[in-house]
């Protein structure tokens, strides 16, 4: 598959953001978090800017952005619609917390209650981003199990490594937050393994024979190509990057997001002061960028059935 920016941006920066919420509206309630006010502002604004960044960027994508709107009455049946659905609502709890927490300085009772809601949907609205791709029985590498955990899972990194940075940077952090900033990274990078150990050691379950039902005969050869160029099926789904180039590109994200983040979140664990903060923050901008190239080679690895179309031997 073609690994379009605006998409790539969108799962990053809205799972960060929603990741993000997900803690706040957890830790806040319970007191994990002071209700500082401009503690409030900052990661509250920071969470929320960037959901909403992601989900503007995911409209250029569309052939007409401005009817995107359109796509939340499909609710019923489209994973897409309840995505935009829940982004939606989840903007409601979260914003009267932020009215609690930044105006009120108050987190607990009936705002933390917000903070909850807020969460909640944080989770949701992930998880139909998951199901966007997980539902698509054409493409086997996202058809899959993993990819429902493993987009909460970075989602829940990447939100803890910058919870850990804002903490840090308001004299605010505590055990909690360096030891899951810490946890997070093996957790996600862990059952990104996982996955790719099954979509590798598994062989493409449509081929030319099952399509066209002629197996038993022998084996199905393409007499000519249906086009003569390159046309949008071809281009958007024919996409393929050479597996040596895959393969450097998975090692470079395990560096980053399994190495670098845990080493880095260790030092923060055992350091004070400037040292500790540097950490911190080398650390959230590793895990950020491993999880961008984890996205692309998401999109890049996948094969669709309709290549078989155009002489794929398998999908």
């Amino acid at each position: 598959m073609h690994p379009a920016s605006s998409i790539i941006f969108f799962t990053t920066s809205a799972g960060a953001g929603y990741g993000l919420l997900f803690l706040i509206g957890l830790a806040a309630p319970v007191g994990l978090i002071p209700d500082g006010r401009w503690l409030g502002f900052v990661t509250l604004g920071l969470a929320l800017g960037l959901a909403v960044a992601g989900l503007v960027s995911s409209t250029f994508h569309l052939g007409h952005p401005e009817r995107a709107w359109r796509a939340m009455s499909q609710w019923r049946s489209s994973w897409l619609s309840r995505e935009g659905v829940a982004a939606l609502v989840t903007f409601a709890p979260a914003g009267l917390f932020a009215i609690g927490w930044v105006f009120l300085e108050a987190t607990g009772g009936v705002w933390g209650l917000f903070g909850l809601l807020a969460a909640a949907g944080a989770v949701v609205t992930v998880g139909c981003t998951a199901m966007i791709y997980a539902s698509l029985k054409t493409i086997r590498q996202w058809h899959n199990p993993f990819v429902l955990p493993l987009y909460l899972a970075f989602a829940l990194m990447s939100g803890a490594l910058w919870l850990n940075v804002l903490l840090h940077f308001f004299g605010a952090q505590g055990l909690w937050s360096d030891l899951l900033a810490l946890v997070s990274p093996i957790l996600a990078w862990g059952l990104k393994m996982a996955y790719w150990r099954d979509v590798d050691g598994a062989t493409g379950a449509s081929t030319p024979e099952t399509a066209t039902g002629l197996g038993a005969i022998g084996q199905v050869r393409l007499l000519e190509p249906p086009h003569t160029d390159q046309n949008y099926l071809m281009r958007e789904m024919g996409f393929t990057i050479a597996r040596k180039h895959a393969e450097k590109l998975r090692r470079i994200a395990l560096f980053l997001g399994l190495g670098c983040c845990v080493v880095l979140a260790a030092v923060a664990l055992f350091t004070s002061g400037v040292i500790s903060g540097i950490a911190v923050f080398l650390a959230a901008v590793a895990g950020s960028l491993s999880i961008l190239l984890e996205r692309w080679l998401f999109f890049a690895e996948a094969t669709h059935t309709v290549m078989l179309y155009y002489g794929a031997r398998s999908a």
